[in-house]
Protein backbone atom coordinates (compact mmCIF):
# COMPACT_ATOMS: atom_id res chain seq x y z
CA UNK A 1 0.00 0.00 0.00
CA UNK A 2 1.19 3.76 -0.78
CA UNK A 3 3.09 5.50 2.19
CA UNK A 4 0.10 7.80 2.27
CA UNK A 5 -1.39 8.10 5.82
CA UNK A 6 -4.71 9.91 5.95
CA UNK A 7 -5.57 10.05 9.50
CA UNK A 8 -8.72 13.06 9.35
CA UNK A 9 -10.47 11.61 6.71
CA UNK A 10 -13.20 10.27 9.57
CA UNK A 11 -12.66 12.74 12.04
CA UNK A 12 -14.60 15.38 12.57
CA UNK A 13 -15.74 15.52 8.97
CA UNK A 14 -19.36 14.56 7.61
CA UNK A 15 -18.21 11.38 7.09
CA UNK A 16 -17.65 10.71 10.70
CA UNK A 17 -21.29 12.12 11.18
CA UNK A 18 -24.29 9.96 12.49
CA UNK A 19 -26.06 11.25 9.80
CA UNK A 20 -23.44 9.29 7.10
CA UNK A 21 -23.00 6.14 9.23
CA UNK A 22 -26.53 6.01 9.52
CA UNK A 23 -27.05 6.62 5.64
CA UNK A 24 -23.88 4.02 4.79
CA UNK A 25 -25.14 1.60 6.57
CA UNK A 26 -28.54 1.33 5.60
CA UNK A 27 -26.61 1.32 1.98
CA UNK A 28 -24.67 -1.60 3.01
CA UNK A 29 -27.72 -3.37 4.77
CA UNK A 30 -30.20 -3.26 1.41
CA UNK A 31 -27.11 -4.40 -0.66
CA UNK A 32 -25.75 -7.44 1.12
CA UNK A 33 -28.13 -8.61 3.08
CA UNK A 34 -25.93 -8.39 6.16
CA UNK A 35 -27.24 -10.37 9.18
CA UNK A 36 -26.36 -10.67 12.57
CA UNK A 37 -24.17 -14.09 11.75
CA UNK A 38 -21.91 -12.28 9.22
CA UNK A 39 -18.02 -11.76 9.83
CA UNK A 40 -17.17 -8.80 8.65
CA UNK A 41 -13.51 -6.89 7.44
CA UNK A 42 -13.01 -3.79 7.11
CA UNK A 43 -9.67 -2.57 5.01
CA UNK A 44 -8.68 0.77 5.66
CA UNK A 45 -11.06 1.08 9.08
CA UNK A 46 -9.76 4.29 10.20
CA UNK A 47 -11.75 4.86 13.44
CA UNK A 48 -13.94 1.94 13.15
CA UNK A 49 -17.02 3.94 13.48
CA UNK A 50 -19.52 2.67 10.49
CA UNK A 51 -19.46 -0.74 11.67
CA UNK A 52 -18.94 -0.22 15.44
CA UNK A 53 -22.25 1.41 14.88
CA UNK A 54 -23.41 -2.17 12.76
CA UNK A 55 -22.12 -4.16 15.05
CA UNK A 56 -24.47 -2.16 17.51
CA UNK A 57 -27.60 -2.11 15.00
CA UNK A 58 -27.58 -5.64 14.08
CA UNK A 59 -26.35 -7.34 17.13
CA UNK A 60 -23.49 -8.54 15.29
CA UNK A 61 -21.98 -12.37 17.14
CA UNK A 62 -18.77 -11.54 16.03
CA UNK A 63 -16.71 -8.49 16.19
CA UNK A 64 -15.74 -7.03 12.92
CA UNK A 65 -12.28 -7.04 12.05
CA UNK A 66 -10.90 -3.57 11.03
CA UNK A 67 -7.21 -3.03 9.17
CA UNK A 68 -5.60 -0.10 9.09
CA UNK A 69 -2.09 1.31 9.01
CA UNK A 70 -3.09 3.84 11.91
CA UNK A 71 -3.38 3.12 15.15
CA UNK A 72 -6.15 5.84 16.34
CA UNK A 73 -6.28 5.99 20.00
CA UNK A 74 -10.20 6.99 19.89
CA UNK A 75 -11.11 3.76 17.44
CA UNK A 76 -14.17 2.29 18.09
CA UNK A 77 -13.84 -0.20 20.91
CA UNK A 78 -16.73 -2.29 19.13
CA UNK A 79 -14.34 -3.83 16.60
CA UNK A 80 -11.12 -5.80 16.77
CA UNK A 81 -8.37 -3.45 15.31
CA UNK A 82 -5.72 -4.89 13.71
CA UNK A 83 -2.64 -2.16 12.72
CA UNK A 84 -1.17 -3.61 9.62
CA UNK A 85 -0.60 -3.09 5.67
CA UNK A 86 -3.13 -5.60 3.76
CA UNK A 87 -1.12 -6.43 1.44
CA UNK A 88 1.05 -8.17 4.41
CA UNK A 89 -1.91 -9.49 6.22
CA UNK A 90 -1.30 -12.80 7.53
CA UNK A 91 -4.91 -14.42 8.35
CA UNK A 92 -5.72 -17.79 9.98
CA UNK A 93 -6.12 -20.30 7.22
CA UNK A 94 -9.41 -20.97 8.87
CA UNK A 95 -10.25 -17.57 8.89
CA UNK A 96 -13.29 -16.75 6.48
CA UNK A 97 -15.60 -13.53 6.14
CA UNK A 98 -18.73 -12.88 4.43
CA UNK A 99 -17.84 -9.04 4.00
CA UNK A 100 -15.25 -7.66 3.24
CA UNK A 101 -15.34 -3.58 2.89
CA UNK A 102 -12.66 -1.71 1.09
CA UNK A 103 -14.11 1.91 1.80
CA UNK A 104 -11.98 4.55 -0.17
CA UNK A 105 -8.95 2.92 0.41
CA UNK A 106 -8.00 0.80 -2.78
CA UNK A 107 -6.52 4.29 -4.75
CA UNK A 108 -4.05 4.00 -2.08
CA UNK A 109 -2.90 0.39 -3.55
CA UNK A 110 -0.36 0.19 -6.90
CA UNK A 111 -2.19 -0.67 -10.18
CA UNK A 112 0.64 -3.71 -10.38
CA UNK A 113 -1.31 -5.10 -7.15
CA UNK A 114 -4.73 -4.61 -7.22
CA UNK A 115 -5.27 -7.61 -9.14
CA UNK A 116 -3.13 -9.33 -6.44
CA UNK A 117 -5.36 -8.30 -3.29
CA UNK A 118 -8.68 -9.08 -4.76
CA UNK A 119 -7.29 -12.16 -5.63
CA UNK A 120 -6.37 -13.17 -2.11
CA UNK A 121 -9.21 -12.03 -0.25
CA UNK A 122 -11.34 -14.09 -2.38
CA UNK A 123 -9.59 -17.10 -0.54
CA UNK A 124 -10.43 -15.58 2.73
CA UNK A 125 -14.29 -15.05 1.75
CA UNK A 126 -17.00 -17.40 2.17
CA UNK A 127 -19.06 -19.65 -0.71
CA UNK A 128 -21.44 -16.65 -0.58
CA UNK A 129 -19.27 -13.50 0.37
CA UNK A 130 -19.15 -10.05 -0.95
CA UNK A 131 -16.28 -7.60 -1.38
CA UNK A 132 -17.63 -4.23 -1.59
CA UNK A 133 -15.40 -1.22 -2.69
CA UNK A 134 -16.35 2.18 -2.35
CA UNK A 135 -14.21 4.74 -4.32
CA UNK A 136 -15.23 8.57 -5.36
CA UNK A 137 -17.64 8.90 -8.19
CA UNK A 138 -15.18 9.78 -11.38
CA UNK A 139 -17.50 11.09 -13.42
CA UNK A 140 -19.56 13.74 -11.91
CA UNK A 141 -17.30 14.32 -8.33
CA UNK A 142 -19.21 17.04 -6.45
CA UNK A 143 -16.38 18.16 -3.63
CA UNK A 144 -15.22 22.08 -2.95
CA UNK A 145 -11.79 22.04 -4.49
CA UNK A 146 -9.00 24.94 -5.15
CA UNK A 147 -7.20 24.84 -8.35
CA UNK A 148 -4.37 22.94 -7.44
CA UNK A 149 -6.89 20.15 -5.44
CA UNK A 150 -8.67 19.85 -7.81
CA UNK A 151 -5.74 19.08 -10.65
CA UNK A 152 -4.32 16.37 -7.81
CA UNK A 153 -8.13 14.80 -7.97
CA UNK A 154 -8.67 14.80 -11.46
CA UNK A 155 -5.78 12.58 -11.70
CA UNK A 156 -5.87 10.72 -8.55
CA UNK A 157 -9.40 9.98 -10.47
CA UNK A 158 -8.31 9.07 -14.15
CA UNK A 159 -6.08 6.64 -11.76
CA UNK A 160 -8.93 5.14 -9.91
CA UNK A 161 -11.00 4.90 -13.43
CA UNK A 162 -8.01 2.00 -14.62
CA UNK A 163 -8.43 0.40 -11.12
CA UNK A 164 -12.30 -0.24 -12.48
CA UNK A 165 -11.16 -1.76 -15.40
CA UNK A 166 -9.03 -4.35 -13.79
CA UNK A 167 -11.37 -5.57 -11.44
CA UNK A 168 -13.70 -4.91 -14.72
CA UNK A 169 -11.62 -7.65 -16.65
CA UNK A 170 -11.23 -10.28 -13.09
CA UNK A 171 -14.64 -9.89 -12.86
CA UNK A 172 -16.63 -9.05 -15.84
CA UNK A 173 -20.02 -9.75 -13.62
CA UNK A 174 -19.69 -7.27 -10.83
CA UNK A 175 -22.09 -5.34 -9.47
CA UNK A 176 -22.18 -1.62 -9.50
CA UNK A 177 -24.06 0.58 -7.76
CA UNK A 178 -24.09 4.63 -6.79
CA UNK A 179 -24.27 5.39 -2.70
CA UNK A 180 -24.71 9.51 -2.27
CA UNK A 181 -25.03 11.46 0.24
CA UNK A 182 -26.12 14.64 0.84
CA UNK A 183 -23.70 17.48 2.66
CA UNK A 184 -24.31 20.37 4.01
CA UNK A 185 -21.10 21.96 5.81
CA UNK A 186 -20.25 25.27 6.91
CA UNK A 187 -17.41 26.91 4.58
CA UNK A 188 -15.32 27.51 8.42
CA UNK A 189 -15.81 23.64 9.45
CA UNK A 190 -14.53 22.52 5.39
CA UNK A 191 -11.37 24.93 5.74
CA UNK A 192 -10.74 22.80 9.06
CA UNK A 193 -10.76 19.67 7.63
CA UNK A 194 -8.53 20.80 4.27
CA UNK A 195 -5.96 22.19 7.15
CA UNK A 196 -6.03 18.61 8.32
CA UNK A 197 -5.83 17.26 4.91
CA UNK A 198 -8.72 15.60 5.32
CA UNK A 199 -8.26 13.93 1.86
CA UNK A 200 -4.95 12.15 -0.12
CA UNK A 201 -4.57 14.53 -3.06
CA UNK A 202 -4.08 16.86 0.00
CA UNK A 203 -1.23 14.98 1.41
CA UNK A 204 1.92 15.81 -0.77
CA UNK A 205 0.51 19.63 -0.64
CA UNK A 206 3.23 22.12 0.98
CA UNK A 207 2.03 24.50 4.02
CA UNK A 208 2.30 27.40 1.25
CA UNK A 209 -0.09 25.49 -1.42
CA UNK A 210 -2.12 24.33 1.28
CA UNK A 211 -2.35 28.19 2.22
CA UNK A 212 -3.20 29.44 -0.95
CA UNK A 213 -5.83 26.80 -1.56
CA UNK A 214 -8.18 28.15 1.62
CA UNK A 215 -7.95 31.54 0.40
CA UNK A 216 -9.51 30.50 -3.40
CA UNK A 217 -12.40 28.68 -0.92
CA UNK A 218 -12.65 31.73 1.06
CA UNK A 219 -13.51 33.85 -2.35
CA UNK A 220 -14.94 31.16 -4.47
CA UNK A 221 -17.61 29.77 -1.99
CA UNK A 222 -20.40 30.98 0.24
CA UNK A 223 -20.57 30.43 3.74
CA UNK A 224 -22.32 27.27 3.39
CA UNK A 225 -21.49 24.55 1.26
CA UNK A 226 -24.10 22.69 -0.18
CA UNK A 227 -23.43 19.39 -2.43
CA UNK A 228 -23.29 15.60 -2.89
CA UNK A 229 -20.90 13.11 -1.92
CA UNK A 230 -20.83 10.64 -4.55
CA UNK A 231 -19.47 7.01 -4.39
CA UNK A 232 -19.22 4.74 -6.63
CA UNK A 233 -19.76 1.12 -5.50
CA UNK A 234 -18.64 -2.12 -7.02
CA UNK A 235 -20.00 -5.74 -5.34
CA UNK A 236 -17.78 -8.38 -6.10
Amino acid sequence: MASVVIKNWDNKTWLSSQNYINSFNNFLIKNTKINSNFKILDIGCGRGKILGSLKSRLKLKYKPLGIDIVNHKDRDKRINFKKANILNLSLTKNQKFDLILIKQTIHLIKLSEVKKLLKSLKKILNTKGKIIIFTLDTENNEIPTFKLMKLKLNKSLIRDKKIFKIITNLYPQRIQKKFIFNVRISKKKYLDMIKNRYISTLIPLSKKQLIQGIQEIELNYKNKLKFKDKLTCIIL
